[in-house]
């Protein structure tokens, strides 16, 4: 008999993925070792986002910090990027998954570029899941990216300084076109943001987990959504007005 889907369920789902290299070095293996497990539980979860009816799902793949990894570790990242790209986009695609990326990509190889871009545009048409990839993302570098160009239409006279807003705001930033991430996911036991959409989840239900990313399976994942519905989204109101809403609904 499955097990039943925890309700309600996140429209919106971010991850930051960490654990890969802890979870090679319990096995006495080499970090690649633990990158290439967890490219495994990616897929897995998008798997599981889509048969969910999950809208969103938004992955930290590799932060702006990540570049100060050693060279060796950031060029394999790469490369298994690359060929994951290549080798999954077909599975996606016929999976009604749309891919997007989130962040600075002009740091990576023309190659890359294109690669993501190819991606983007096979998949442009889908809406079973928008699955967005943050790439050399920084919350930081969001928001400076996002002010400048508000910056911009007020220098261009498009726009009046006073009419400047928190929609206006959010218009200018990454992923502006979705709703904002219901629920966080860190998996490793680590308990912070790391720098990761700091404007976007000012609202989102943070839940941390000790299980390492390459073992974050289907159950795992249950976890999260069971504790997710048993929160109660205030949004700064108390929960007697919200218990009022309801009654009036």
């Amino acid at each position: 008999m499955p097990t039943p889907t925890p309700t309600p369920l996140p429209q919106h789902i971010a991850i930051i993925m960490d654990g890969n290299g802890r979870w090679a070095k319990q096995r006495n293996k080499p970090r690649t070792f633990g990158h290439q497990a967890g490219l495994k539980a990616t897929r897995k979860t998008v798997e599981n986002c889509v048969e969910f009816g999950i809208g969103s799902l938004t992955l930290f793949a590799f932060s702006s910090e990540n570049w100060r990894r050693p060279e060796t570790e950031v060029g394999m990242l790469m490369d298994l990027f690359f060929r994951a790209l290549k080798n999954e986009v077909n599975d996606l695609d016929a999976n009604g998954v749309r891919i997007s990326f989130v962040g600075d990509t002009s740091a990576f190889s023309d190659k890359l570029q294109q690669q993501m871009r190819a991606a983007e545009e096979q998949t442009d048409s889908n809406s079973q899941l928008n699955l967005n990839i943050a790439v050399n993302y920084g919350g930081r570098w969001d928001l400076v990216n996002g002010v400048r160009s508000v910056a911009q239409r007020v220098a261009d006279g498009a726009l009046d300084p006073e009419s400047i807003t928190e929609d206006v705001v959010s218009g200018a930033l990454e992923l502006s076109h979705l709703p904002e991430p219901d629920l966080m996911i860190r998996t490793s036991g680590e308990q912070r943001l790391s720098n990761y959409l700091l404007w976007q989840m000012a609202y989102t239900e943070l839940y941390f987990t000790d299980v390492l990313w390459p073992d974050f399976d289907k159950n795992a994942l249950l976890a999260a959504l069971d504790w997710f519905a048993g929160c109660e989204r205030r949004y700064g109101k108390t929960g007697e007005q919200l218990l009022q809403a309801t009654d009036h609904a």
